[in-house]
């Protein structure tokens, strides 16, 4: 079944529901990275009908993540929406934020140099910066829209009124945050927001770093240089008690003859407000099984039985991160 395209708020940029998240490819906080693998799997995600693909001025400490998706799909660019975000850089291996006009120009222009295009669809603020206010940053990705840098503009991890105050400078097409089952903080604020006004909401980590993937075992022992050791997902009570809910999880998704990734995804996708989830990949096939989330829908019996599991699993120790 072909995924239905969806409109990225009120423009006519159509993407498919399911994105690929260009962070993990770059291996900074993931083990077992390499290059090739990686530029097989952006290639593979539009083979699996993904024309989404996410990343940002400081996904890899040299832009790597932009420079590969212009050696994997610069030749299929017609056939892509490329988001990228500014306002976050590397500094001794270290992020830095920096919201000012000036650099959110001066990464702009990297940024397209380094994805070999004139012209991004869609242009985040990843994060606001504390000590910039935020209206000079809307007012600077005003600029590039202005100037055809950019077809629409978005705002990545912020509040409701960090929101507000930039659209009242700058529209904003997208809003991206973090939400999957576990994490669902916006739905009492910035979501009702967003879909009052049309905008879309673009959201990462639906599988929540692999998690609801339901592939990690009980017993498993995460690498020292694994960057998921530092949330409290992955720790101790809210570990077992996350491996309970998968264990729910999985008989529904084989009634639905799907791996847990897929309904988790399918779930996701369907919240109303959710125009597209973000799945990070560094490898052909988990992009391809991220895909196969989309195209089809759950029935109301399976979705009875996840809404009897997440009332059961309760609330979550809810860590946000910017990615």
């Amino acid at each position: 079944m072909t995924p239905h395209l969806r409109p990225l708020g009120q423009t006519d940029i159509l993407v498919t529901p399911i994105g690929m998240g260009c962070w993990p490819i770059t291996g900074i906080t993931s083990t077992d990275v390499h290059e090739a693998a990686s530029l097989a799997t952006l290639e593979a995600a539009v083979d699996a009908g993904i024309n989404f693909f996410d990343t940002a001025y400081c996904y890899g400490f040299a832009g790597e993540s932009e420079r590969m998706i212009a050696r994997a799909l610069g030749h299929r660019r017609n056939e892509l929406v490329i988001a990228t975000k500014g306002g976050i850089h590397w500094e001794s291996r270290k992020q830095g934020r920096d919201g000012s006009s000036a650099t959110l120009k001066r990464q702009c222009d990297e940024s397209l140099r380094r994805l070999a295009t004139d012209c991004v669809d869609l242009l985040y603020l990843h994060a606001p910066d504390p000590v910039v206010p935020i209206t000079e940053s809307a007012g600077a990705l005003r600029e590039l829209l202005d100037a055809g840098k950019t077809r629409s503009v978005g705002l990545s991890n912020a509040t409701l009124e960090q929101l507000i105050e930039f659209d009242a400078v700058c529209p904003v097409t997208a809003y991206q945050p973090h939400y999957n089952m576990l994490q669902r903080e916006i739905e009492a604020s910035q979501l009702p927001w967003c879909r009052a006004r049309g905008i879309s909401v673009v959201v990462y980590w639906p599988l929540m770093k692999g998690l609801l993937a339901g592939q990690l075992s009980r017993d498993h022992n995460f690498d020292p240089r694994d960057g998921r050791r530092k949330y409290p997902m992955f720790h101790g009570e809210e570990w077992q008690k996350n491996q309970d809910f998968l264990d729910v999880l999985r008989p529904l998704a084989a009634d639905a003859g799907k791996s847990v990734a897929e309904l988790v995804l399918n779930w996701t996708i369907h919240q109303p407000g959710i125009t597209a989830a973000l799945c990070g990949a560094k490898r052909p096939g988990q992009i391809r099984e991220n895909a196969g989330g989309m195209g089809w829908q759950l029935n109301e019996q399976q979705l009875a039985g996840i809404a009897a599991a997440l009332m059961r699993r309760g609330v979550t120790a809810s860590r946000g991160a910017v990615t």
